[in-house]
């Protein structure tokens, strides 16, 4: 395995900046998730990665080599894709040596990695079978088994369960983290799924617009993100904001009287707060922090999710247990803020205060 290391890359398509001086480091070892929204770069910077664009300036090392403009059969990265790029007409087997056969490899050693990689994804009983007589789950493995067999410095992976219903993401997602515990491997991972990147990633890269926004550990990322974006883009459903004003260290606006995060002087501000993080008051108790008029109960058993207003500003809150009943629409529901649960950007420049 090896490091990956990205310095001021930038990439111009069409005229048009898609790459604006991205600077990204992936330790030996690490899974590095970029996430963001459909246009934000990730796949660009993916694909100039494996050399299959060339950046218009920066530099891209793979351990201790510079291979920003080396073709991609010299990078040592395997890529998967969404689309599974298998070839219909080889069997699992043929499709798992394809890449060893190609570079020559020995008839021994080719065996033997096809076996390993078959073993390790639960492929044994499916080798001799054509692409077309496999699930999406079992064709994306057979994809991931391809790379595998490689043993290459680097794995890329392009949005592969996109293609996937829910069950299976979920499923194919558990087989990513397993692989990537048993292997020890260095793998950048791209996807616009939230839930994928919070769950996967050793370390997370949320991009927009060209540019790094904030990178972290994921749950750093969730719980100190650096910017309105990325508090709207991390957590589902989005966190939710209102236009307030700080003074005396309280937060207040039409509906909402909370405390602040940190002493803030008088100012205007735009508090941010996540539905999973309000609660509740006692139905006898009233005089909540915040009053959310319900309009939408969103009902899924054990939880429920309330959309509605307070004040002005479209608002979520979930609730959960004994506490989904009372939910209805039509209600003025009263809510505490949990603990350190309050987020404060400037409303001009949308960054954390």
């Amino acid at each position: 395995m090896a490091s990956l290391s990205v310095r001021q890359v930038h990439k111009k398509l069409g005229g048009n900046p898609i790459l604006r001086g991205i600077d990204l480091d992936v330790a030996d070892g690490e899974l590095v998730v970029l996430v963001g929204p459909s246009g934000c770069g990730k796949s660009t910077l993916l694909r100039t990665i494996a050399g299959l664009e060339e950046p218009d300036s920066g530099k891209v090392r793979i351990g201790d080599r510079d291979v920003t403009f080396a073709p991609p059969r010299d990078r040592d990265v395997a890529m998967v894709f969404q689309s599974y790029a298998l070839y219909p007409h080889l069997s699992v087997r043929e499709n798992l040596a394809f890449g060893l056969k190609l570079r020559r490899t020995d008839p021994a050693t080719i065996e033997a990695r096809v076996a390993e990689a078959a073993r390790t994804l639960g492929l044994e009983g499916l080798l001799e079978r054509l692409p077309r007589q496999l699930s999406g789950g079992q064709r994306q493995r057979v994809a991931m088994g391809r790379a595998i067999a490689r043993r290459p410095a680097l794995f890329l992976f392009d949005e592969p369960l996109s293609n996937l219903d829910a069950a299976l993401r979920s499923e194919v997602r558990v087989e990513i983290k397993r692989l990537h515990a048993q292997l020890g491997a260095t793998m950048v991972y791209v996807t616009h799924d939230q839930v994928e990147a919070m769950t996967l990633a050793d370390r997370l890269v949320v991009l927009r617009a060209g540019s790094v926004e904030q990178a972290g550990r994921p749950l750093d990322v969730y719980h100190r993100p650096a910017s309105r974006f990325v508090a709207g883009f991390i957590g589902s459903p989005s966190m939710n904001f209102v236009r307030a004003s700080a003074d005396g260290g309280r937060v207040r606006a039409s509906a909402i009287d909370v405390a602040a995060p940190r002493p803030i002087g008088a100012r205007e501000v735009l508090l941010g707060v996540r539905p999973h993080d309000v609660v509740p008051c006692a139905a006898e108790a009233g005089g909540g922090a915040i009053q959310l008029q319900v309009d939408v109960v969103e009902t899924m058993g054990f939880e429920a999710y309330a959309h509605g207003r307070v004040g002005e500003a479209k608002f979520v809150a979930r609730v959960e247990g004994k506490d989904v009943a009372r939910v209805r629409p039509g209600e003025t529901i009263d809510f505490d803020v949990a603990e350190g649960a309050v987020h404060l950007f400037d409303p001009a420049t949308e960054q954390a205060l």
